[in-house]
């Protein structure tokens, strides 16, 4: 059954000083938890009255370690059973006021985020005090699946999507990223947290209801350990922050620049790997959506906006995408905050496979130049 905490919801401020609404906090009827975030009359939970398993005390979830990479890999066999591709009348993102059919029992809601019912990650089974093993001299090592996985709902309106939020919607999905963020970071054994959304059929997606998702993972993950390791290098070459390099010579060119405010830059990377690939930093050297001001977490959401819906307008109609936030501990010694999206379509029919090379070697080919593409989204930005 459902509950609502009560004593959750208030100001609390966050590193930036700005000052955040911090969501109403329910649990759904396995006891997952649930919260809403409004900017408005604080939208509430209903009671869950569905009959859900209990969930797993001891979850089949573990990571595996490659011991040709290092690299951590995260076994989810729960995950086959996953909600795929229900039809409208039985969306579990809209709201639903039976509390009978759906994940939030409501009436309606601005932005809502809850526990993942068919995790990769799940603090079920591992409690606190969770560490990683070494085992370096070991060719199997393994642990418990320890982490979090949340779904946010960007909105109720299950036709609409990211690009159609208006910029206070879209602000305040920030602000639930940057809370759930803090939040997770905060937890003993958690060392990243990832905010993406995947949109469209052909990214894989099997609710088409407007969401993202949080990871908590217990370990950096690959593409943040080889942005570290870049970013010590130029340090060590420079003297430099690679980060505020590469925004500098970016803005310098303005060859694949996109967008420039007094807050925040948008640009087609010099080696863009994807097709309508596009990165979006604040222009202050901030680690993570939590210490924007309001200023620029206002910002960051009207330029975010704008790089979707000219995505929409690249062919005329929607554009399948993964958008993605690299985010840094506040005492992370490299690392700034930036979005980094990018879609598979690389014409107007035509999709980027990861073939041979991509796959087997993780060795890009693209097939249009850079300047091309922030060339075509210039065109259909507004």
């Amino acid at each position: 059954m459902s509950g609502v905490d009560g004593n959750q919801s208030g100001r609390q401020p966050h590193s930036s000083g700005r000052s955040l609404n911090e969501p109403v906090r329910g649990a759904l009827a396995d006891g997952r938890e649930i919260l809403f975030f409004s900017t408005e009359s604080a939208s509430r939970p209903g009671t869950d009255h569905r009959d859900l398993p209990p969930r797993p005390t001891d979850p089949p979830n573990e990571i595996r370690r490659d011991p040709r990479t290092g690299e951590w890999v995260m076994i989810a066999p729960a995950r086959q059973e996953r909600t795929y591709k229900p039809p409208r009348q039985m969306c579990p993102l809209c709201p639903d006021p039976t509390g009978r059919s759906s994940e939030i029992p409501a009436d309606d809601y601005e932005v809502v985020v809850f526990e993942n019912r068919f995790p990769s990650l799940s603090t079920a089974r591992a409690g606190s005090g969770f560490r990683l093993p070494d085992g370096h001299d070991d060719p199997f090592v393994a642990a418990p699946g320890y982490g979090r996985c949340e779904v946010v709902c960007f909105t109720s309106d299950h036709e609409g999507s990211f690009a159609t939020l208006s910029v206070d919607r879209a602000r305040l999905v920030i602000d639930a990223w940057s809370q759930r963020t803090t939040d997770l970071l905060s937890r003993d054994g958690i060392e990243e947290v990832f905010c993406f959304e995947n949109r469209g059929e052909e990214i894989g997606v099997t609710l088409s209801h407007p969401h993202g998702q949080i990871y908590a993972y217990p370990f950096i993950t690959p593409r943040t350990a080889s942005l570290n390791r870049a970013a010590r290098c130029h340090r060590d070459a420079t003297g430099r922050d690679l980060f505020e390099s590469i925004i500098d010579a970016e803005i310098g060119s303005g060859a694949r620049i996109l967008r420039r405010t007094a807050h925040t830059v948008a640009f087609v990377p010099f080696a863009a790997r994807w097709p309508a690939e596009v990165h979006i930093y604040p222009l202050r050297h901030v680690r993570s959506l939590a210490e924007l001001t309001d200023a620029e977490a206002d910002d960051i959401a009207a330029v975010y906006l704008a790089v979707l819906r000219a995505y929409d307008g690249l062919y005329g109609d929607p554009l399948p995408y993964i958008a993605s936030w690299h985010q840094y501990r506040h005492s992370a010694a490299e690392g700034y905050l930036h979005a980094e999206l990018f879609s598979v379509r690389r014409s107007r029919d035509k999709l980027k496979y990861l073939a041979g090379s991509e796959s087997g070697r993780g060795a890009f080919v693209t097939d249009k130049t850079p300047e091309d593409i922030a060339a075509d989204l210039r065109e259909v930005m507004r």
